[in-house]
């Protein structure tokens, strides 16, 4: 099984294992653009992870990664141990991510349980779910408090 971060050779990959390799690129790289045409435009998409919480479509979506592209923390996660279920129109991706956020010194390690759906659009995979969860509630919570409240790490008023 491949491990996809979005960096790798995709020579050998299938079209789905492309897709997320297209989408980890634009994480990793903090691409907005690239974010973009890996998801479904429009109010159709859903995705419910830990920093966000439930956000319906595109606009809402946009906002949690603007939120991590755009802070001082860098996040870099990679998708592993997946296994991808597909049709002609639809494809599901359920797997693990490992990875890090890092602010300034402080690295905290992630492991994140995640699952992808993917739906063809004019011939073009593009994501419509996402789901995302973090089992250890003490590393949950660490996580959303460095990114959601960098602000206030940076200002002194919060601790990690």
């Amino acid at each position: 099984m491949n491990i996809i971060n979005g960096s790798e050779d995709t020579s050998k990959f299938s079209e789905e294992e492309k897709a997320l390799s297209d989408f980890y690129m634009a994480f990793n790289n903090s691409n907005m653009e690239k974010m973009q045409s890996n998801w479904s435009t429009g109010h159709a998409p859903v995705m419910s992870n830990p920093l966000g919480g439930k956000k319906n479509g595109w606009e809402e979506i946009q906002q949690v990664y603007e939120q991590i592209f755009n802070g001082p923390a860098k996040v870099f996660v990679e998708f592993y141990d997946y296994y991808i279920h597909s049709s002609e129109q639809m494809f599901s991706a359920a797997g693990r991510e490992q990875g890090y956020l890092l602010i300034n010194d402080n690295k905290i390690d992630l492991d994140i349980r995640t699952s992808r759906v993917f739906q063809r659009e004019s011939g073009l995979w593009k994501q419509v779910h996402h789901h995302g969860s973090i089992d250890n509630p003490e590393l949950l919570q660490t996580y959303q408090q460095a990114v959601l409240l960098q602000d206030k790490y940076f200002d002194g008023s919060v601790e990690f």
